[in-house]
């Protein structure tokens, strides 16, 4: 959660703190920080107003740790999760010629940060994500037609974070926030 620099002025939101409050966390629990470090650095994360503020208390902690990734595949045919299903904080879908479907409305998220990357062909993708879930596409590429997202204001603070990312070949991509 390192800042740009172009960012560093910006002002940092409720999810932004809670981020660098469980980042901090998990590298006390990991043995990287003594308990007064914790201290001093939790004191400077709730006090800063902005992205330069968090830059400083996050410094020289070791990045965090992605975990395995999972990976969804299919060649043709349909690829769909929906329900209450596991979500890992690395997602990998890959279709050649199918129609990809995510239901995270009803998923269990466990992680504040959630990347999915897509590797779609021809096919069209479809995620649905929670209501109080802010989306960042900046990493997908599209090939002929762009990605249909509106982004919402978050209805209470702490919602997750999805990063999608990746590349979509001919088809689209739909992405639509759950009404409840």
């Amino acid at each position: 959660m390192t800042p740009r620099p172009e960012n560093q002025a910006r002002l940092v939101g409720d999810d932004d703190r809670d981020t660098a409050v469980q980042r901090l966390r998990e590298a006390y629990a990991k043995g990287h920080l003594t308990h007064e470090e914790m201290d001093e650095r939790l004191d400077q994360v709730l006090s800063a107003r902005t992205h330069g503020d968090l830059a400083t208390p996050l410094a020289a902690l070791p990045d965090e740790d992605a975990g395995p990734t999972s990976t969804i595949g299919a060649a043709t045919g349909r690829i769909k999760r929906r329900g209450p299903w596991r979500v890992p904080r690395v997602l990998k879908v890959e279709s050649a010629f199918g129609r990809v479907h995510l239901d995270l409305s009803k998923a269990i998220i466990d992680h504040p940060v959630v990347d999915i990357e897509l590797q779609v062909g021809t096919g069209r993708a479809k995620i649905t994500v929670p209501r109080d879930a802010i989306v960042e596409i900046e990493g997908l590429r599209t090939g002929l037609k762009d990605a249909r997202y509106t982004p919402r204001r978050p209805t209470r603070p702490g919602g997750p974070k999805i990063r999608i990312t990746g590349a979509m070949g001919l088809g689209r991509l739909k992405i639509r926030h759950a009404r409840r």
